[in-house]
């Protein structure tokens, strides 16, 4: 039987290397957290997913500044989504307090193998697109700083499709604990045409907000440990700002790739469990 100080230590390095894949890789720390918790420590499965969403927000809001400061983010198109995605994260975690832990870890799985082989795909500028008289009237267009120096303008389209794919992003994220990054980038990118670079920075913004929409309902449920949830945050959160500062000298495709298979592999482990009743 390990101390309570012994598992603190265990559990910041955990969350710190989680924090620094997550960020090298795309997928976020909360997907590594989750199944860390879960099978490496035997942390029962909701008190894992609200260690997950302080830490999704202590990561989304340390991260989204610099990105907003450097004028990429859509600040205006990302508060607008926030509606859906904060609803939609209630609806989450009202669910995920009644739903067997089992069925949530199948959910998990599924999800992990889903946002494994996204991260594999690759974003365009969607240059030339003509915008939607809904996204003109919401004033959704803006502009992004290119490598040059200088303002590219975008368009946005298909305003209602992507605000319906961040509401079940929402659910995701309430009722899993994760961001749900590559459904929000799925919705911007893939149905709104919105350029990659800021669709990923808008989703990194957009997170923290979600977090705490569905982390109240943890909250008062009684679901977040801080013995748990603070070392997980401190971790995560500095791992994701050393990954950070990597991410500008490393070349990440292929480190990429491999922990795409090992992500496949934790989740056929959490169907695996699921099914079998171990959760």
């Amino acid at each position: 039987m390990i101390s309570i100080l012994a598992f603190t230590l265990i559990l910041l390095l955990g969350a710190y290397a989680a924090g620094l894949l997550g960020s090298l890789t795309g997928l976020g720390g909360g997907v590594v957290v989750i199944p860390l918790l879960t099978l490496a420590f035997g942390v029962d499965f909701r008190y894992a997913i609200g260690a997950a969403l302080v830490a999704s927000i202590a990561t989304s809001s340390g991260s989204a500044s610099a990105y907003v400061r450097e004028g990429i983010t859509n600040v205006r198109l990302g508060m607008f989504l926030e509606i859906a995605t904060t609803i939609g994260a209630v609806v989450g975690a009202i669910i995920a307090l009644w739903m067997p832990t089992n069925t949530i870890a199948i959910i998990y799985g599924l999800v992990l193998i889903f946002t494994a082989v996204m991260t594999q795909r690759r974003g365009t500028d969607h240059q030339g697109v003509q915008g939607s008289r809904l996204a003109g009237l919401l004033k959704l267009h803006s502009t992004f700083p290119t490598r040059s120096g200088g303002l590219q303008r975008y368009e946005l389209t298909h305003v209602a499709g992507g605000f319906s794919i961040m509401t079940v992003a929402g659910v995701l994220s309430g009722l899993l604990g994760i961001g749900s990054g590559v459904l929000k980038v799925l919705a911007m990118d893939t149905v709104m045409k919105v350029p990659f670079k800021v669709s990923t920075t808008t989703s990194n913004f957009m997170i923290g907000v979600t977090a705490a929409a569905s982390a109240v309902i943890y909250l008062q449920r009684g679901y977040i440990d801080p013995g748990i949830a603070f070392p997980v945050m401190v971790g995560v959160l500095m791992g994701a700002l050393t990954g950070a500062r990597l991410l500008k000298r490393m070349d990440v495709t292929v480190l990429r790739r491999i922990f795409a298979i090992a992500i496949l592999l934790v989740a056929i482990n959490m169907i695996y469990n699921g099914f079998t009743g171990k959760f």
